[in-house]
């Protein structure tokens, strides 16, 4: 039977300068980089399990305004994570969404015994850690 249900799925982000955002991403967010090669400036970053982002350059294009991204982080070391992030420069999100029951404090959210903090990387596009 065809499907996808097997195969690695790859997260697709733009940036306005893909110098800028693969900086944040290898020295930031510790993802190793792999330079691609394609009809724009672009490349390809490693997270734990195989997975990947791609980041490919397209200036002016507008930022998308919902969550692009997600890292499941062990609920143990989600404080952890956190803090190193903060420490780099990251700045969590505030957010305060009654209708959805989502309210951050110092920028986590704890939904259903778990914990969540979003950020945005040097390119606009929402991130989030989410303890798992």
């Amino acid at each position: 039977m065809a499907g996808l249900g097997d195969m690695m799925a790859v997260g697709v982000l733009r940036a306005d300068d893909y110098d800028r955002a693969k900086k944040f991403y290898t020295e930031v967010l510790g993802l190793k980089p792999e330079e691609a090669t394609g009809p724009t400036r672009e490349g390809r970053f490693w997270a734990g399990s195989d997975t990947m982002v791609s980041i490919y350059e397209r200036a002016g294009f507008p930022a998308p305004q919902n969550t692009t991204l997600a890292f499941r982080v062990p609920a143990d070391r989600f404080e952890a994570v956190a803090q190193d992030l903060r420490a780099k420069g990251v700045v969590f999100e505030d957010y305060d969404i009654p209708e959805v029951g989502l309210k951050t404090v110092n920028g986590i959210a704890e939904i259903g015994g778990s914990k969540s903090a979003w950020f945005k990387d040097t390119e606009g596009n929402i991130i989030v850690l989410a303890a798992m």
